[in-house]
């Protein structure tokens, strides 16, 4: 049988998506918006040599599949399919077909994967060496990809026709109002990235900003935002680790998109090492992403933990809840913002596309696929519900005195 068609009767004969394959073969509507093209031989010894997601990534960032058109289309077309899920006749077809291919052509994973893992799981070393690998790429590739706001957050939309700046303003808005940041107050931000909720903080609440990354270019690119804004007497950005910080009583830390990155079992130290940093009443905002429930593995699959985020895990929102609260913290608000983050995704996916050429020659065409690849299908698990965004506040516990409003004001 033609290789096109094999592909397509795994996935459904009747998918909106054309398959085609080096060998000359065709299978679905030729005027659809999106194809996918198995372009080598070498595609299929990927399958073989790792059956699933990983194998099709490495086929995908070594350009021997390509996918025309808009990945987020291309992917949303594909049914949830595992391999229990393939008749037995077809498994037993695809495993002869594979296994021929990885005999005859041999490969090797992409350069860009992280397979390191030196060190133990979630030490300093190692977490700094995985935060380079995702961040240090290049401060002008995220400027394409991120936009004007250089924020690595899901964003709050307000409404869906809000521009992806105004809603990073407003996600930046919110976590300051929910922090009840004031002038002359002080606020640790770990993970700061690119500076984003720092200069927020500083500029337009006239709080003393302190933030802290692991990423050299992350911090280099925020201290020079801080100059630039005349900011430097309310703000800094430090390339450190956040279990490093000698400060202390702080009213406000804000944690945006780092807990993915601390490791289930680092979950306690990480709550109660920013508890000790805060004064009593001082407030807590952890924003990051999680799993829909607990059933879920804490680690992230293969191809997110070796090309994107290495060494990430993700929590149940009821884990990450029950942890602040077990370890010196009074949560008094938590929300989930998964569409969001789903509408933030369609945003950097729509301005890697526009810059696509320029991102290619900035970081290789491999590195580039794999940011095309995640984004999208980021995107569709936020929206089908398989990962989400949560935003947990919690208060320094002071006993029974009230440090918050009666009723949210923010």
């Amino acid at each position: 049988m033609a290789l096109a068609a094999v592909f397509a009767r795994v996935f459904g004969d009747d998918l909106p998506i054309e398959f085609r394959a080096y060998d000359g073969s065709r299978h679905g509507p030729s005027d659809c918006s999106a194809a996918v093209v198995l372009k080598s031989p070498l595609a299929l010894a990927h399958l073989a040599s790792a059956p699933g997601e990983l194998g099709l990534a490495r086929a995908y960032v070594n350009g021997h599949i390509e996918v025309e058109g808009d990945m987020y289309t291309a992917l949303a077309a594909f049914p949830p399919i595992t391999i229990s899920d393939i008749p037995l006749g077809q498994r037993i077809e695809l495993a002869a077909r594979l296994g021929a291919y990885r005999m005859w052509w041999p490969v090797r994973p992409p350069a860009e994967e992280n397979r390191a893992g030196r060190g133990r799981r979630h030490s300093k070393s190692r977490d700094s060496r995985s935060i380079s690998y995702h961040y240090d790429v290049s401060n002008q590739f995220y400027e394409w990809v991120l936009g004007p706001s250089m924020t690595y957050t899901c964003a709050v939309f307000e409404r869906e026709d809000a521009t992806l700046e105004q809603a990073q303003y407003e996600k930046h808005d919110l976590v300051a109002r929910k922090l009840g940041l004031r002038e002359g107050m002080s606020l640790l931000d770990i993970g700061a990235g690119w500076g984003g909720m720092v200069l927020h903080a500083a500029e337009h609440y006239g709080a003393r900003a302190i933030g802290v990354t692991l990423s050299e270019e992350q911090a280099d690119w925020a201290r020079h935002a801080i100059s630039e804004r005349g900011l430097s007497h309310l703000a800094e950005v430090r390339y450190q680790d956040y279990r490093d910080v000698p400060e202390s009583g702080f009213d406000a830390i804000s944690s945006i998109g780092l807990t993915e990155h601390i490791g289930r079992d680092q979950l306690p130290g990480y709550f109660r090492s920013l508890r000790d940093r805060l004064k009593v009443g001082g407030r807590l905002l952890n924003h990051c992403i999680t799993r829909p429930d607990g059933s879920y593995p804490a680690r992230t699959g293969k191809f997110i933990s070796r090309y994107v985020f290495p060494d990430g895990e993700l929590e149940s929102p009821a884990e990450i809840l029950g942890r602040m609260n077990d370890n010196g913290f009074e949560v008094r608000h938590e929300e989930n913002l998964r569409e969001h983050y789903a509408l933030t995704l369609a945003g950097w996916c729509a301005n890697l596309d526009r810059n696509w050429r320029k991102a290619v020659a900035e970081v290789g065409s491999a590195r580039a696929r794999v940011w095309r690849l995640y984004m999208a299908a980021s995107r569709l698990a936020f929206e089908r519900n398989d990962i989400q965004l949560h935003q947990t506040l919690g208060v320094r516990s002071a006993g029974g005195a009230g440090s918050m409003p009666l009723r949210p004001d923010w």
